[in-house]
This record gives C-alpha cells, sequence and structure tokens, in this order.
C-alpha cells in the first residue's frame, strides 16, 4: 500500500494506478489524552485513476465536511502532480516482533513509522493470511500429512505452528530498527523490564519476515516454499538483493494476475521479459475469466538462504 498524506486526507493505492481518498475529522481527536490510538471513520472523498479522472464520494451537509473536503481537496491536487513517483519508499523503520521461547525475533506481525505511532494494545499472534489459508499448497505439507494426516489446509497449520513456537504465553517486543540494520529494543509485551534497550544484530531480523532457520527440516522445507508462494508481494521490498529479486521473479512467473496489479509498486525489475511475459499471460487469463493455478511448489531457494537439508 503505498499512501500520500495530509492533515486529515489521505489517497491510498495498491496497484499504482487506481487511487482511493479517504477525508476523516481530526477535530474528534482534539483535547484527547496523550499516548490513545483512537480510531476515526473515514470518508470517501473519490477514487481516481489517469485513465478514468476522478469519481467524488458522498457529500456531506455539514460545517465539518466542509473543512475535510478542503484537505481532499489539497490532497487530490498534489496527487495529480506525483502519482508517478510510486513505489515510494518504506518508511516504518518501528517493528513489532513476535518472540521466540528464548526472546529472539521469530516473526514480524507490525510496524509503524514513529513511536508515537505504535499499538500499545497489539494482538499478539502471527497469522498467515486469510488467501494464504485458501490458496496456499505447498509440496512439504503434502509431504507432512503422509506422515501425519491433518485436515487444515497449509497455511492454518502453518499459523498454528508458528505461534506454538511462542509458549504458552505469547511475547512480543517493539525495535527500532537502525540504519545498519541493527535494534534497539523498545517496550514489549510481556517481557522483562532488563530486554528493553537491548541492541540486537541485523542477522537477527529476518529479511522476508519470518524465522526460516532454527526449525527442522520438514518445517524448514514448509517455510521456504511458504516465501516462495510470497515471490509477488516479496518483490515490492525495496531491501532485495538483486540474487533474491530475480528468484523471486521467477517464482512469481506462476502468479501472472498478481504480478500484473504489482508490477508498477515494484522498485526493480530486472528481468523485463519474464514481467512481460507474466503480464501478458495475465491478460489473457482475465480476457478468459481464468484465475491463475494453484501450483505446488516444488523447489527450495536456496540461493537466498542456504538450508541443512541440501
Amino acid at each position: 500500500m503505498n499512501i500520500i498524506e495530509y492533515r486529515g486526507a489521505e489517497a491510498v493505492t495498491l496497484d499504482g494506478t487506481h487511487w482511493d481518498i479517504y477525508v476523516r475529522n481530526r477535530e474528534l481527536l482534539r483535547d484527547l489524552p496523550g499516548n490513545r490510538c483512537v480510531q476515526t471513520s473515514d470518508i470517501r472523498y473519490g477514487s481516481w485513476s489517469e485513465e478514468h479522472g476522478l469519481k467524488r464520494g458522498a457529500f456531506y451537509p455539514s460545517e465539518d465536511f466542509k473543512n475535510m473536503e478542503s484537505e481532499g481537496e489539497i490532497l487530490y491536487q498534489y496527487l495529480l502532480k506525483n502519482h508517478k513517483k510510486v513505489p515510494f519508499p518504506f518508511l516504518d523503520n518501528y517493528e513489532l516482533w513476535l518472540l521466540d521461547k528464548n526472546l529472539n525475533p521469530l516473526a514480524l506481525i507490525d510496524s509503524c513509522r514513529c513511536e508515537t505511532d505504535i499499538n500499545q494494545q497489539p494482538l499478539l499472534d502471527w497469522r498467515a493470511g486469510i488467501v494464504c489459508c485458501d490458496e496456499f499448497n505447498c509440496h512439504a505439507y503434502k509431504e507432512m500429512q503422509k506422515l501425519c494426516p491433518d485436515r487444515r489446509s497449509a497455511g492454518t497449520y502453518l499459523t498454528h505452528y508458528i505461534n506454538s513456537l511462542c509458549g504458552h504465553t505469547p511475547r512480543a517486543q517493539w525495535f527500532r530498527r537502525t540504519m545498519d540494520g541493527h535494534g534497539i529494543g523498545l517496550n514489549g509485551h510481556n517481557i522483562a523490564q532488563e530486554n528493553i534497550g537491548r541492541e540486537l544484530l541485523e542477522s537477527e531480523f529476518y529479511p522476508f519476515m519470518i524465522n526460516d532457520k532454527v526449525h527442522d527440516n520438514q518445517h524448514i522445507n514448509l517455510i521456504n516454499e511458504f516465501i516462495q508462494w510470497q515471490a509477488p508481494w516479496l518483490l515490492l521490498l525495496d531491501s532485495l538483493s538483486d540474487s533474491q529479486r530475480l528468484i523471486f521473479e521467477d517464482k512469481s512467473r506462476n502468479r501472472a494476475i498478481l504480478v500484473d496489479q504489482l508490477h508498477q509498486l515494484y522498485p526493480e525489475i530486472l528481468d523485463i521479459g519474464l514481467i512481460n511475459v507474466a503480464r501478458v499471460e495475465a491478460a489473457l487469463r482475465k480476457s478468459n475469466h481464468r484465475p491463475d493455478p494453484q501450483v505446488v511448489n516444488t523447489s527450495t531457494y536456496s540461493t537466498l538462504h542456504p538450508c541443512p537439508y541440501e
């Protein structure tokens, strides 16, 4: 998600082409006690694309809405001049990591841009996501089911497995990531005061947001395939090395429709021919109303992280 923000107005895009513009009443937050996280309702100012122009949302006869509308108009004019600058750089260098039983980072579960935006009451669990639970098929999980039959989907099983590594009482900690990748420990949940202020090396945080190392071989295979399955989304990261990006571009080829939706937000494309082939495939699938196939992954990304079973 790429966002342009001005006071109480936001323009949001998920594909770099279509933008939704929302406004909210900031006056409702006036005089609230500090550090209170309060959600205010968004009102749709309109939707915009370069091809179709602006489609306005509903108008409301109130003085408050006039103020919100003026902020939306300023944001809209800025959007017209700057919409081609996507993708915007990542600015959320405050990260909340679920911790394993040894208090080491296990999985990223939240992030924000500044310390004042930290969610003080987060959900302390990791989730593979609804789409993953519905669509993720993998060879590793099929092999595991042969030994221990399980009717859960691969995504549902992976969610349960990762959270089981936390013990009975899940623990999490916010870290401020520095320019060199280190993490400075901030406040946490269910952790001792002595852990606040600790500094962890970059190597203790995982570039694909989930620990893919300290598991048995079967679960390493499962997590590797999960990371491969996320390739079209992971290409959005601006921190990938060239070798990692080339691998994820290759792994994305079977999910052509998703690549076509996201490609304008990729900070870099190394194999443009492969991406163009995927976009042509997406056009054919959409014209024939055929979704991407649910491909079972069978290979590992060993050039990203050498795995002990190889």
